[in-house]
């Protein structure tokens, strides 16, 4: 048994296990790291994908498809291409497809995530609507930066403080109250709310 089977829903252990063992890759459910939910690197000549334990099972899946998507590119092509070039988003898209169904993920999700496939991008993060479905479905509710009001103050797990300020295009403005510098943050950043 892999060391991700609990971490998918049930009844996609068996193709994801299939997937792994013809590409021979490592899989290692790693403690969560703040810029990235997963990743893929050869190292030796051997693949390894890293997989954040914080994700709930339905970000796991979409995760650890994504990339194993990444596994079979390179396999192919080699460094050849770009990570997130045409051919990893077809391959991306056609993994995706076996798992589009309510057997794997719940109405909401399917809805976003199949808008989401048409043209997937580099990271999950980019797309706000599967990021907001998906964070129904965690164990823990965090607070994120959208859920404050223009004006709060919030602290990040480093313990600097800021405030919000106007959202300009896809991020928002916040100013950190010891320097006044600006920042720009994601709306799913993960803050600490200040009372």
């Amino acid at each position: 048994m892999s060391a991700f089977n609990s971490f998918v829903p049930q009844k996609s252990n068996q193709l994801l296990e299939c997937w792994v063992n013809d590409l021979n890759i490592n899989i290692k459910v790693a403690n969560p790291r703040r810029t990235k939910l997963g990743d893929f690197k050869v190292i030796d000549n051997q693949m390894h994908i890293t997989i954040n334990n914080n994700l709930n099972k339905y970000s796991f899946l979409i995760t650890l498809t994504h990339e194993i998507a990444h596994a079979f590119v390179y396999k192919k092509y080699r460094n050849s291409i770009k990570p997130h070039a045409k051919s990893w988003q077809l391959t991306f898209k056609s993994l995706m497809l076996n798992f589009l169904t309510p057997d794997y993920f719940p109405e909401d999700i399917l809805k976003v995530l199949s808008r989401h496939m048409i043209s997937p991008k580099a990271s999950t993060f980019s797309d706000l609507d599967l990021i907001k479905v998906l964070k129904r479905y965690d164990d823990i509710e965090t607070p994120v930066l959208a859920d404050l009001a223009i004006g709060e103050s919030f602290r990040l797990a480093n313990g600097k403080v800021f405030l919000k300020a106007e959202k300009i295009r896809k991020r928002y403005r916040c100013i950190e109250c010891r320097t006044n510098k600006i920042y720009l943050f994601h709306p799913f950043s993960e803050v600490i709310k200040l009372k």
